[in-house]
């Protein structure tokens, strides 16, 4: 079951992935997508420049207590990852065709700057 967040965590989360959405746009990406969902799970940006797809998870954490923004992502969430991946691109096969890199954007609290980790999967 899910919960419904407070609406200004919501808000700083989208937020972030505006930010996230932007930074990728300023390095020449164009956003395919965002929040891909299917019943298996969620992509938050989809985004392409040229041949490469980048498919980025956008993280949050106002703390460093539990090891901050890029340990939240764990195995369970990279495995559902992969798997929405697998579902959009089985549906858009021209998407297919492309490179496909996984990429994690991380801000350590609102209006942290984004630290962009490529390649992370």
């Amino acid at each position: 079951m899910v919960t419904a967040l407070p609406l200004d965590r919501r808000a700083l989360g989208a937020q972030t992935e505006q930010r996230a959405a932007q930074q990728l746009q300023q390095a020449g990406f164009r956003i395919l997508l965002r929040n891909y969902r299917w019943r298996g799970g969620e992509l938050d940006l989809v985004a392409q420049r040229g041949r490469l797809l980048v498919i980025a998870e956008v993280r949050l954490r106002s703390s460093q207590q539990f090891g901050g923004a890029g340990a939240s992502i764990s195995a369970r969430k990279r495995h559902r990852i992969l798997l929405s991946a697998r579902h959009l691109l089985a549906r858009r096969p021209e998407l297919a065709r492309l490179t496909v890199r996984f990429d994690a954007l991380l801000a350590a609290g609102a209006g942290q700057p984004l630290e962009w980790l490529q390649g992370v999967m």
